[in-house]
């Protein structure tokens, strides 16, 4: 069994800590590790080092280097442009095929949160059994504990099973992220599921299913495969990519196939996706106060509030739902609940020119 980390994206959502040269999953946000640190520290009791593959841009290589000295270097795979999920998983498919024929690939984002690693872990290794017994590609819906609209849905449709004790179900439809209403309909129903971006399968099924969806896509992994240890290799993947529609692989292929399982979980999931996220996931006080490791601050008459900042300390008097994140150049305060607003702040020190503040 292999592992595929997609480690791309900048999370712009974490400026001002998250920066162009080190996006979120590089950063300790929640622990004393960094995000992606955590993600294989997660994994590797299920999936040794050297089974586990890297698939990040150019300018992040060298820093997933030193912090995941573990993952042997030819295992970090290089992107020379971003083109979404599905070249990433396709990318990585053709390298894993070519050390071994036909191995079951978990796929994972590298930047969730996990309450439980064991049971994550448990379900982990059964969507993988079904994988391999169903030639299916198998995704793990998370149980929805409110109605959240910044995520995609799926519907779970009839029982196809049970693996290692665990449910299987056959998935009805993909839903893009809802209105309030309409989430609220899908809590009430039951039946619907965060979709977490996690995917098991096995190499030779996801091509597959990539050559019928994609085709375009699927001739360039093909080409990528064939330079694969050869003199140009680098020039090969640069030729395919610059031309390859970026294209998720939800869209791409997961809204289209009819091979798709599902398996229900609940281990404690978060997407850390934003600030108000890292306060929920954070130890807090009495007054639901909360500080990462290292932080300085006095909180006085202050609730449901949120503070990093290891190099000054901050005082906060008479204030509520309040987030303040201070680094060396650049302070973000905000209420809780517009964490998620800190992206037009990125786009506005783009249009203004800033590069040096992203």
């Amino acid at each position: 069994m292999y592992a595929l980390i997609m480690a791309g994206g900048r999370g712009v959502r974490f400026w001002p800590r998250s920066r162009n040269r080190k996006p979120k999953h590089l950063l300790d946000i929640v622990t004393d590790r960094t995000i992606i640190q955590e993600t294989v520290h997660r994994i590797k009791p299920l999936i040794p080092p050297r089974n586990i593959v890297i698939v990040t841009g150019k300018s992040h290589a060298r820093e997933l280097i030193r912090q995941l000295p573990e993952i042997p270097h030819e295992n970090i795979l290089i992107e020379p442009m971003g083109r979404n999920t599905a070249a990433c998983i396709g990318y990585a498919a053709v390298h894993i095929q070519k050390r071994a024929k036909d191995a079951v690939m978990v796929v994972l984002p590298s930047d969730h949160g996990i309450g439980d690693p064991g049971h994550y872990r448990e379900v982990i290794a059964a969507a993988a059994a079904a994988a391999q017994k169903k030639n299916a590609l198998v995704t793990i819906g998370l149980k929805p504990d409110q109605p959240h609209t910044g995520f995609g849905y799926m519907e779970g449709g009839t029982v196809a099973g049970r693996v290692q004790g665990m449910k299987v179900l056959r998935v009805r439809s993909f839903r893009e992220k809802p209105g309030l209403r309409q989430a609220r309909s899908f809590l009430e129903k039951g039946n619907f599921f965060w979709n977490s971006g996690m995917f098991v399968w096995k190499t030779s099924v996801i091509m597959e299913e990539i050559k019928q969806f994609l085709p375009q896509l699927h001739a360039g992994l093909v080409t990528i495969a064939a330079g694969m240890g050869k003199v140009n290799e680098a020039s090969t993947i640069r030729s395919v990519y610059k031309n390859l529609s970026p294209i998720s692989i939800d869209y791409g292929v997961m809204e289209k196939s009819k091979k798709v399982l599902m398996i229900p979980a609940d281990f404690g999931w978060s997407d850390l996706g934003s600030w108000d996220t890292v306060w929920e996931m954070s130890a807090s006080d009495e007054n639901g106060n909360a500080a990462t490791a290292g932080s300085q601050t006095v909180f006085e008459d202050t609730k449901n509030s949120f503070v990093y900042s290891p190099q000054k300390l901050v005082a906060l008097i008479g204030m509520k739902d309040v987030i303040v994140v201070d680094t060396k150049d650049a302070l973000l305060i905000c209420k809780k609940g517009h964490s998620q607003d800190v992206k037009k702040v990125v786009d506005a020190l783009e249009a203004g020119g800033k590069k040096h503040l992203l």
